[in-house]
């Protein structure tokens, strides 16, 4: 391998690193060395730059591979063995040395490491965690970091990420297990799984101990999340979305990625020739905000997909099954229960807990919703209101195609 500067291999590590969608860094603890002897940085997003890329992901972590080399061949994968890129990699004091540096120009506001599996698991995990432990314990480091951890590693070394790192992740790679073992041979579904179900156990030791020691040190403080790649195997969205709930419910997940797969240079005969369109990507997100926050069952969600199981990509989601399910509108703003008005396309969470607290003093009119929402002609054939009722329309032939010509936010207001 030649000879590179780090700012070279900062150009192919970064660049390894942009199929990777889990880098939020929602949900950690609070800390700041502000007036402090010692110490950098913060958690709390004061003073950072947020950029995000055209494609709406977020940069605003130093996000990087502690190498592009792997032992594996995943056939999706840019980085794996076979693949025919150009190599690098990172010591753990050259990671270290360009985290600070980044953060003392206020251009992020934490880190994110991956890497590939280079010489075996346990030898990559200990590179990892000695990255975060020098930040730690040798800098002080107060900043967000997010570990990207590798399932068969010594369960010590998991352990020893987790009280340095805010967040741990594990990939699932992909939303089913044929999916898996077509994809990722040489990955275990099983494997990755128990890592999963080791780690839950490990944040809820960790938060038990808390709860009875002040002084017992954090595990993981953000919790774990995890990422699919959509549109590499034959899963479609009701998959995905079924997948995802046995996630959150089976591990505590505080997230599930999705990332639309990317056609990467040479690559294997059996992916598909083009990526599925960034929409589904979205589409899917507002299927998980629908289960997490609006509380739909997967089966509800998957009931909005069509007969091959897709979600819609010209409506959301959430229109989507109110145009299957007619009969469940139209709603009395004035009287239904708040489980039955975060159904109404168009109100989100804060228009539905502001009619509650509304309705308690008057009866709310068609304005008085109106003022509450981004748009009243949006959730007109939705609703009934004291001056408002609106008869057929709910059972119009045309109503998509009328409310597709102001599309509706999922998550409006």
């Amino acid at each position: 391998m030649a000879q590179l500067d780090t700012r070279q291999k900062l150009e192919i590590l970064a660049d390894a690193a942009k199929y990777d969608a889990s880098c939020a860094s929602s949900g950690t603890a609070k800390r700041d060395s502000a007036g402090k002897a010692k110490g950098i940085g913060s958690t709390e997003g004061m003073g950072i730059c947020h950029a995000y890329a055209p494609d709406g992901r977020c940069i605003s972590l130093l996000k990087i591979l502690l190498t592009n080399s792997c032992i594996f061949d995943c056939h999706y994968c840019i980085n794996r063995k076979s693949s025919n890129v150009r190599r690098a990699r990172f010591t753990a004091k050259e990671v270290v040395d360009l985290t600070l540096a980044f953060y003392r120009r206020n251009y992020i506001e934490g880190l994110f490491l991956s890497s590939g599996i280079i010489r075996s698991s346990d030898y990559t995990m200990e590179q990892l965690v000695e990255v975060a432990r020098s930040l730690r314990e040798d800098h002080q480091f107060r900043g967000y970091i997010h570990l990207k951890t590798i399932p068969d590693a010594d369960p010590r070394l998991i352990e020893a990420a987790g009280r340095h790192a805010d967040r741990l992740s594990i990939n699932v790679e992909l939303p089913t297990d044929p999916g898996l073992a077509r994809l990722a041979p040489e990955k275990s579904a099983s494997g990755i799984r128990a890592a999963m179900g080791g780690m839950k156990a490990a944040i809820e030791d960790g938060h038990d101990a808390k709860k009875r020691y002040r002084s017992a040190p954090a595990f993981a403080p953000a919790g774990q999340s995890t990422q699919m790649i959509v549109g590499a195997d034959a899963a479609n969205d009701s998959d995905i979305v079924r997948t995802a709930a046995t996630l959150y419910d089976r591990y505590a997940l505080r997230r599930v990625y999705y990332s639309a797969f990317s056609p990467i240079p040479d690559a294997s005969a059996v992916l598909p020739l083009s990526r599925p369109p960034l929409m589904r990507e979205h589409r899917l997100y507002q299927s998980d905000w629908l289960m997490r926050f609006y509380g739909y069952k997967p089966a509800e969600v998957a009931a909005a997909t069509d007969d091959a199981g897709m979600l819609p990509l010209d409506i959301d989601p959430k229109l989507a099954w109110a145009l299957k399910y007619r009969d469940a509108f139209p709603l009395d703003v004035n009287r239904a229960p708040r489980e039955a008005l975060l159904r109404v396309p168009g109100l989100g969470v804060k228009a539905v807990d502001a009619i509650l607290v509304s309705r308690k003093w008057r009866r709310l009119s068609l304005a008085d919703v109106g003022r509450l929402t981004v748009s009243i002609a949006k959730i007109r054939p939705f609703i009934v209101a004291s001056d408002w009722r609106p008869t057929a329309l709910i059972d119009r032939l045309d109503l998509k195609p009328r409310i597709k010509r102001e599309q509706l936010e999922l998550f409006a207001a």
